[in-house]
């Protein structure tokens, strides 16, 4: 289970471009690619400087950052399914086998993102009284705007923006309590395009002032191997154990998934090494992708990186972003336990033995060869932890790992460590004069590499390569947070938000007080079931909205639209968000659109459909747990319901659960168990996984008899047989 970075980049890329639709870039002849190359290049560079120089004013920042965006995505995402087939012809109407329509959009992207800005000092008039020519910038970003998502990451999102807006012009006409007053098309285009509540709004925001950079550090730490250093370090802690190599793949997707934050290339690239693997020992062609892609969407859910949610929370909650890394530890931990723990029944079921030794590779080996690809990373959390904003301690990060890419010298290493520890406690960690010395260190240590040899102009190439991959990966989601930013704006604008949220909660109360009134008195409380039956509906809308929508759009929707009903149940803003994003993720393991169960599937050569359920089935610990800590918030650590003995009970409870659980999907506990066993047990989880002491005393009845009869069991299968 052995490659090299280089191998793992290349498959890697395949299987991305093959499996996400917003990797997923039309083909190009060399002098366009080179063209578009630079461009990104551009943009990644305009990011990392102003991380460690300053941030430019807001609406100039968010401006510059659409209009690169929308523009490449007109020039890499084709309108037409048939132009990624082959590279297209190049013609006086279609100059670089890009046609001039597509470069007419992109034009009009760039300049109608451009014109805020340009026009930001008369804002303060033009608010509210747009002008014709706001009104005529504003309809092209919007049109242009939904064209780019369209293109990029789909159908849906465009769809949902188009019906809120119709739902805003024709107010008057809706139903109910879905009546409002109505707005024109210049009301509509003034909200969305020249306020902050619209397309250049907080997702916008977030995506160009952080994601852009924690995506881009993340492509550069596996470039320089700190992917490989992880992969090799669980293969060292887990493979030699039953059903090795898919602990492995749990070990391995977990820390993988710090720096990745993408369920998708979590899966191909860890999966890459470890379902050929799991095949190899003796699981199923599905179940050993299945085992991948469950594992590989913690990736969205582990800090510090967290896809793009951590950041969106820190806006949205006003709270630190070392507040919801820490709240986000124990229940990513409970998702890979939940995979973890039937991954190992499943082997223990079935008799499968770890890798062979000669496959093991030596931690002395690993440590000695990748510990200097681990200090990007530490670079990162030291920064964050000391105080500093998230976009410095990315640029700090990404610093890092050129001087490890391009220099593997201890000496060096750590002491630009040393440098940025001392630049921390002496305070000069955002002066420029540190912050200029330390980059033009960088700048010389690159062009000494490249002329120092081949290899070196070969590293430095692929330092390069790796900011025009993070700036492919980061259009996609920018145009789906400026669509969102329309649907967020379309809310503000109509207060549609609370309308729905008393719709859901009177639909939750009439369904809770038919439940109460079914069961004995005293046994069922209303607030309770209302509450739950709020929960289980937002559940399946964000699941359902998952399958055609991007996590973060996924998870800005509903915060926008659910959140303010659990809120009105008395659940915290934190738990809530927290809640509705982690169902957003179970989307990519979720039938009928699992993108990253197919991924595995295809790896695997397995069933796609087989692959996703049984994917759906690993990730229980991703679907019960965001129940627990609505009712047992003390598993946040950060609620003001924390205690120890709280949280000990709350994610004991969860712990305990899930092991049942896990052994009555598996069939196999202790020793192998009969069907009554199965569904008992089964049925004992859910009560105990309930963070309520007379409930888990229920749950921990009805397993009794089964926790017996399998120890029992277990002591007569270890008695030696007489001769």
């Amino acid at each position: 289970m052995t490659a090299t970075p280089a191998d793992m980049i290349i498959e890697s890329r395949s299987l991305e471009e093959k499996f996400d639709p917003e990797m997923r870039f039309r083909p190009l002849p060399a002098g366009t690619a080179w063209l578009v190359a630079g461009i990104l290049l551009t943009l990644s560079f305009f990011h990392y400087y102003t991380a460690g120089f300053g941030l430019l004013r807001e609406a100039t920042h968010r401006g510059i950052h659409m209009a690169f965006v929308l523009g490449l995505i007109f020039l890499v995402f084709s309108a037409s399914k048939k132009d990624y087939e082959r590279v297209a012809p190049s013609s006086w109407w279609r100059p670089g086998s890009i046609s001039l329509v597509d470069w007419a959009l992109a034009i009009a992207a760039a300049v109608a993102s451009l014109y805020v800005p340009w026009i930001f000092n008369e804002l303060a008039f033009r608010v509210g009284n747009p002008s014709a020519t706001d009104v005529v910038m504003g309809t092209i970003l919007i049109v242009v705007l939904l064209e780019a998502t369209r293109r990029s990451v789909g159908w849906p999102l465009p769809v949902i923006s188009i019906f809120v807006m119709l739902y805003a012009y024709f107010g008057p006409s809706m139903p109910g309590i879905l009546q409002h007053p109505g707005a024109s098309w210049s009301n509509i285009v003034n909200h969305l395009y020249l306020t902050s509540q619209g397309i250049y709004g907080i997702a916008l925001g977030v995506v160009a002032t952080y994601v852009f950079h924690y995506v881009l550090f993340g492509v550069l730490a596996t470039r320089v191997g700190l992917g490989k250093l992880f992969i090799d370090l669980a293969t060292v802690v887990a493979g030699r154990y039953a059903g090795g190599p898919a602990k492995v793949s749990i070990f391995g997707s977990a820390l993988f998934g710090m720096i990745s934050g993408s369920s998708i290339a979590n899966t191909v690239t860890v999966g890459s090494l470890t379902i050929p693997a799991m095949i190899r020992v003796g699981y199923q062609r599905h179940f050993a992708a299945a085992v991948e892609s469950a594992a590989s969407t913690g990736g969205q859910i582990t800090p510090p990186i967290m896809g793009a949610a951590a950041f969106l929370m820190v806006e949205f909650l006003n709270l630190s972003y070392q507040t919801i890394i820490l709240a986000a530890i124990v229940p990513a931990c409970m998702h890979f336990f939940g995979v973890f723990m039937q991954v190992h029944l499943e082997a223990k079921r079935a008799g499968l033995k770890g890798l062979p030794a000669e496959e093991l590779p030596k931690a002395a080996k690993v440590i000695r060869e990748g510990w200097q690809t681990i200090m990007p990373l530490a670079v990162l959390l030291i920064v964050l932890f000391s105080g500093f904003t998230p976009y410095l301690a990315a640029f700090w990060g990404i610093t890092a790992c050129l001087v490890v890419g391009a220099s593997r010298v201890p000496a060096i290493t750590l002491g630009f460590l040393a440098a940025v520890i001392a630049g921390i406690a002496t305070g000069m960690l955002t002066q420029i004069v540190f912050v200029g010395p330390a980059l033009a260190f960088v700048l010389a240590l690159l062009v000494y590499t490249y002329l120092k040899s081949e290899a070196g102009k070969a590293v430095v190439f692929d330092l390069i390569d790796a900011f025009v991959v993070g700036a492919k990966y980061a259009i996609g989601v920018g145009a789906a947070a400026a669509t969102v930013g329309i649907i967020v704006g379309i809310v503000t604008l109509t207060g549609v938000g609370f309308k729905i949220s008393f719709i859901v909660t009177s639909f939750a109360a009439q369904l809770a007080q038919a439940f109460v009134d079914l069961v004995p008195v005293g046994l069922a409380n209303l607030n309770a079931i209302t509450l739950f039956f709020t929960l289980l509906m937002t559940a399946i809308v964000c699941i359902l909205l998952g399958c055609g929508v991007p996590t973060t759009a996924n998870y800005i929707i509903m915060v926008t639209v659910a959140a303010p009903a659990l809120g009105l149940l008395g659940v915290q803003p934190l738990v809530a968000h927290f809640f509705v994003f982690y169902y957003g993720v179970l989307a990519d393991i979720t039938p009928p659109v699992a993108l990253a169960a197919y991924a595995g599937a295809s790896m695997a050569g397995a069933d796609p459909f087989k692959t996703g359920n049984t994917a759906f089935r690993l990730g229980l610990g991703k679907v019960l747990v965001p129940f627990v800590f609505v009712y047992g918030p003390a598993m946040l650590i950060v609620t003001p319901e924390f205690t120890w003995a709280s949280f000990l009970f709350v994610t004991g409870g969860a712990i305990v659960g899930i092991m049942f659980l896990s052994a009555a999907f598996a069939g196999y506990g202790l020793t192998a168990m009969r069907a009554w066993e199965r569904w008992l047990i089964g049925l004992a989880a859910l009560p105990i996984i309930a963070p309520d002491p007379e409930t888990t005393l229920i749950g921990l009845a009805l397993a009794a008899p089964v926790v017996v009869s399998q120890v029992l069991k277990a002591r007569t299968a270890m008695v030696p047989k007489p001769a």
